[in-house]
């Protein structure tokens, strides 16, 4: 699998401090998620935007601009209310870098205008890499005729799951989350099979985790 850590052009480069109280004044979060953000995160930098003025590529109404933002942590982990909660203040694609001492994932979602909105935005499931040391070799960015073709290549290296032949980003998106939700109902099915004792039970069980195991095996294949 691919680093997802890219070389971003120097001319796209903000360097950017983006303060807590700029997401608060956005999201107006309880006293609980703002506990977390002070607990969790160290800075958050907005590093790069890319955009028809700083890389040269047209936009679409669905991808405008591109944002690359670093998270220094506090903590090992970051929790996914809090980058849910500053994704959903800035009203474009992105993707954050998360650095937690010599360690880096990249972290995005699918973002796109509502279908119901096109002012507001949707901000589907994560999809990470795995952890890395900061010192990992960066790779140019993908080649692209427009930011929507750079976007869609970008987060293609978050998804675990290859894409089908002609698979539009948005189908494949909804059939990773098809399959995590199955594979989720899996494991639930596996405890509840181990945990229980009547017999014709355990047959139920069976055959449903029977069904979803096919189910899953088709959104895989």
């Amino acid at each position: 699998m691919s680093s997802a850590l890219f070389a971003y052009p120097k001319k796209a480069a903000l360097n950017r401090v983006l303060p807590k109280s700029k997401i608060y004044e956005y999201a107006k979060p309880t006293r609980a998620l703002q506990r977390l953000f002070v607990d969790e995160v160290e800075q958050i930098v907005w590093q790069y935007k890319l955009a028809p003025e700083t890389i040269n590529l047209p936009s679409r109404p669905d991808v405008p601009e591109i944002q690359i933002f670093t998270i220094v942590l506090k903590s090992a982990e970051l929790s996914e209310v809090v980058l849910r909660t500053i994704d959903k203040a800035i009203p474009s694609p992105s993707f954050f870098e998360i650095i937690t001492g010599d360690r880096i994932k990249s972290t995005a979602t699918y973002k796109r205008p509502s279908d119901a909105d096109s002012s507001k935005w949707v901000v589907d499931a994560y999809f990470e890499t795995p952890w890395q040391k900061t010192t990992t070799p960066r790779e140019p960015i993908p080649v692209a005729l427009n930011l929507a073709g750079l976007y869609e290549q970008m987060l293609q290296r978050h998804l675990l799951v290859p894409v089908r032949a002609g698979e539009p980003l948005k189908q494949h998106v909804e059939r990773i989350n098809a399959i995590r939700l199955r594979q989720r109902d899996c494991k639930n099915l596996e405890t509840r099979l181990q945990q229980e004792k009547q017999f014709n039970r355990k047959v139920e069980l069976n055959q449903q985790l029977r069904v979803l195991t096919h189910e899953l095996k088709s959104l895989l294949d």
